[in-house]
C-alpha cells in the first residue's frame, strides 16, 4: 500500500494539494475502521450502520456500503441522499427530535426504521406509514455519563427521547417493533452501555420480548477502544435473551480520525507580543472550534517548540481563533499548517461566513490524491441570489 495514505507524509502531501484550504479524506483510514467494525459486527452479531449526520461525502458513503448494514440518518434530505447512494441496498433508520407532518409519507418510502422521539408523535403520525416502515421510539434511559450537558442526550429538560420511567408498551402503541436509545458522545469505554442495558433491563424487563429491534445508538469511538468483550457479550445476551435485531450507528469513529484540514498562511505580525499567523482557512471551516472553545489538534505541533504562534483564521470574528501551538522553527508566510482528527462534525457545520470560500475537498487513497469537489462564486451566489 501506499506510504502517503497509511502514514499520511505531509512534508510530500502539502507540495501535491494544488489548493489551499483544502479538506482531505484518508479513505484508507476509514475503510480499516470499517474492517474493525466488521469484526465486531461478525463476533456480536449486531447490524451496523453509518450515521450520516458525521460526514455525507459521497466517498465516505460508497466506502461504507461494503461494510454496513446500511444507514442511520436524521432528515428527510439524509434520507433521501442515503436512499440515492445506497441504491436500495441495506436500510435506512431515522430518528429525529422532530418530524414534520407534510414529510411523513416520503420518510415512510425512505426509510425502513422510523424511531419517533415522543408518544405524542407516534400517535399522530405513526399510523400513515405502519405498513411502511417498521416503527420505533427513541427512549430517554436518564443516565448522564457526560458533565458538558451540550453534548448529554439525557440532561435535565433533555428534548431527545421519551423518559424510560413513563414508557410502556400500552395498548395505543402496539405499532411499537423497537426502540433507540443514545446516551453519550465520544465514550472510549463500554460501561455506560453495560448500565443502560442494565437499566433497560430492569425497567422494561420480558416486555422487551416484544420487540423486533433494538438501536443501541452511537457515541462509542470502536476505533479507540481495544476489548471489545464486554460489548459482544452484551449484544449476544440481548438476541439471545430477546430474540431481537440489535444495530449500532457509529459516525465518529468511523471518520473522525480520517479528516484533515490543510490551510496556509497568508500573514503574519505580532500583537501584544504574541506571534499571530493568518490563516487562509477560518474556525467556520470547522465550527466546533468556536461553538466548544476546541482547539483542534495539529500536525507537527511540539509541546516543546522554541516558536509559539497563534493561529488564527481570516474572517472578521474576533474569536475566529484556532489556538496556541509551538513549533520547531517559526512559521513564515506561505508556509501550510494541517489540523487533524477533523473527519466528523466539521464539513456538514461549515459555512461561507465572510463569503470565505469552503475548502476543496480531496481523498487519499493506495493510489495516491485525487480533487474529489471544488467549490467556486456561483455555489456562493446560488445561496443568496435568487
Amino acid at each position: 500500500m501506499n506510504k502517503l495514505a497509511l502514514e499520511m507524509d505531509w512534508d510530500s502531501l502539502k507540495l501535491q494539494v494544488p489548493s489551499s484550504p483544502a479538506f482531505i479524506i484518508d479513505e484508507m483510514a476509514i475503510v480499516k475502521n470499517l474492517q474493525k467494525l466488521a469484526a465486531l459486527r461478525l463476533a456480536s452479531g449486531c447490524k451496523v450502520l453509518y450515521s450520516v449526520k458525521a460526514l455525507p461525502l459521497q466517498a465516505v458513503l460508497n466506502l461504507c456500503s461494503d461494510f454496513v448494514d446500511g444507514f442511520s440518518v436524521s432528515s428527510l434530505f439524509e434520507a433521501r441522499l442515503a436512499s440515492e447512494l445506497s441504491l436500495g441496498s441495506g436500510t435506512i433508520h431515522l430518528a429525529t427530535p422532530g418530524i414534520k407532518a407534510d414529510q411523513i409519507l416520503e420518510l415512510g418510502r425512505l426509510c425502513s426504521h422510523i424511531s419517533f422521539n415522543s408518544i405524542n408523535q407516534f400517535n399522530h403520525l405513526a399510523e400513515q406509514v405502519a405498513t411502511m416502515a417498521s416503527l420505533g421510539i427513541r427512549i430517554n434511559p436518564k443516565l448522564s455519563f457526560l458533565a458538558d450537558h451540550r453534548f448529554d442526550p439525557c440532561t435535565k429538560y433533555s428534548k431527545l427521547g421519551v423518559d424510560i420511567g413513563q414508557f410502556q408498551f400500552a395498548s395505543g402503541q402496539k405499532a411499537i417493533q423497537g426502540l433507540h436509545i443514545h446516551t453519550l458522545f465520544a465514550a472510549t469505554s463500554f460501561m455506560p452501555l453495560s448500565e443502560t442495558v442494565s437499566k433497560l433491563r430492569q425497567l422494561l424487563g420480558d416486555q422487551l420480548q416484544q420487540l423486533d429491534w433494538l438501536n443501541l445508538g452511537g457515541g462509542y469511538l470502536y476505533d479507540e477502544i481495544d476489548d471489545n468483550s464486554l460489548f459482544v457479550a452484551l449484544v449476544k445476551q440481548l438476541i439471545d435473551d430477546f430474540c431481537l435485531e440489535v444495530y449500532i450507528e457509529p459516525g465518529k469513529a468511523i471518520v473522525g480520525q480520517a479528516g484533515y484540514l490543510m490551510a496556509t498562511v497568508i500573514d503574519s505580525f505580532v500583537s501584544d507580543g504574541k506571534h499571530i499567523m493568518v490563516l487562509d482557512s477560518s474556525v467556520n471551516h470547522h465550527p466546533e472550534v468556536f461553538e466548544f472553545q476546541q482547539s483542534p489538534q495539529l500536525v507537527g505541533h511540539e509541546a516543546h517548540g522554541s516558536f509559539q504562534a497563534s493561529l488564527v483564521g481570516c474572517s472578521c470574528l474576533a474569536g475566529d481563533v484556532f489556538g496556541e501551538y509551538k513549533f520547531d522553527k517559526a512559521l513564515k508566510i506561505g508556509d501550510r499548517v494541517v489540523f487533524k482528527n477533523l473527519g466528523a462534525y466539521s464539513l456538514v457545520k461549515a459555512n461561507r461566513f465572510n463569503g470565505i470560500n469552503f475548502p476543496d475537498l480531496y481523498g487519499v487513497n493506495q493510489d495516491g490524491i485525487r480533487l474529489l469537489k471544488c467549490y467556486g462564486y456561483e455555489h456562493y451566489r446560488e445561496q443568496w441570489c435568487f
